[in-house]
């Protein structure tokens, strides 16, 4: 581009500037307006990939929870996935366990009825686990305890806790069921406990068998041991061969006490997820089986037990003051329990 020349003055000559052009500053803003960019977008780039990878590499594995999608929702409060702190249910950890607690008085059929259920492979009962009385010393040791059993950390010789699909045990209404029952009913609705009421219908045969046991724990007739259940006829047979003697002026209060201590319970235990079950109608009806497991859920199976009754036949023959038992009785509201009843 030639410089144009402007004269002012004689003696004076001025050069003026050549003009630039306006596309090449704006081709130079352009290219500074991109490598600037590009420069910051590779920073926020980079920094970017940092904080994801620190994010990732921090990340804690949460194990994924157990789901059975075969089981209806309002089922979901009533089942659970325990993870025991005393051993590893591997393959099973995802098997569903329903808790369940049989509570029951003494000598009612409750040990015969907890074998029954113990021969079920997917149930695990553990027994009259509140016999032990540091167990039930307060309401504390008693849901420590609860926590225990259905946690499967609890072990007796008829656990079978590794896949269970049901786990409990048997529980006497004067082993502190009583005495903590808020605690216990609160406990039993937020763990969604099924609960089996077993009764014997027939009182004064309860009351037969709870003497005949308690003299036999001293008398030891079999061999020298006591034994409360027996596995043969042999020795069922020389257990019934001692006959009590039952004190007729207590005989009807003691009933009214026995059947007040039933009701007592079941209204204290109302609220609960609750069947009631008696032990004649078992011996009567063993299809009632079948209602317990539809109750927990459990597939159906033949439920047996080796278990063998000790006082057969009529109540005569069980009592040695028979005569003085059906007079007390014969008139009142009890006379039903002098005839035989299975």
């Amino acid at each position: 581009m030639a410089e144009e020349i402007c004269f002012f003055a004689k003696d004076s000559i001025m050069i003026k500037p050549p003009k630039r052009s306006p596309a090449l500053l704006r081709m130079v803003v352009v290219v500074f307006t991109l490598i600037f960019g590009t420069y910051i977008c590779s920073i926020c780039l980079k920094q970017t990939t940092m904080a994801k990878t620190s994010k990732y590499l921090n990340v804690e594995v949460i194990e994924r929870p157990c789901h059975n999608y075969d089981i209806d929702r309002s089922q979901t409060p009533y089942v659970h996935y325990p993870k025991p702190k005393t051993f590893s249910r591997a393959e099973c950890g995802c098997n569903p366990v329903r808790l369940f607690a049989i509570l029951s008085m003494q000598r009612s059929g409750s040990g015969w009825f907890e074998t029954l259920l113990n021969s079920h492979m997917n149930v695990s009962s553990n027994g009259e686990i509140f016999s032990v009385k540091d167990r039930r010393q307060n309401a504390s040791s008693i849901l420590r305890t609860l926590d225990t059993v259905y946690n499967l950390d609890f072990f007796t010789s008829a656990s079978k806790d590794h896949c269970s699909a049901a786990v409990g045990f048997k529980w006497m209404l004067n082993q502190g069921l009583i005495q903590h029952h808020e605690e216990i009913v609160e406990y039993f609705n937020k763990k969604g406990v099924y609960v089996i009421f077993l009764f014997r219908r027939n009182l004064l045969r309860r009351m037969v068998s709870v003497l005949s046991n308690s003299y036999d724990r001293y008398a030891k007739l079999l061999n020298g041991t006591h034994k409360s259940h027996v596995h043969s006829h042999e020795e069922a047979g020389t257990l019934a061969k001692y006959k009590p003697e039952i004190n007729t002026t207590l005989l009807i209060t003691d009933l009214k006490r026995m059947e007040v201590s039933a009701t007592e319970a079941l209204e204290y235990f109302n609220s609960t997820r609750h069947m009631i079950l008696y032990y004649e109608d078992i011996v009567r009806n063993r299809a009632k089986l079948v209602d317990v497991l539809e109750f927990l859920k459990l597939p159906e199976m033949d439920l047996s037990s080796r278990q063998v009754k000790i006082h057969n036949g009529p109540l005569q023959e069980h009592i040695k003051n028979w005569d003085d038992v059906n007079k007390t009785l014969s008139g009142t509201a009890y006379e039903k329990f002098l005839q035989a009843d299975y």
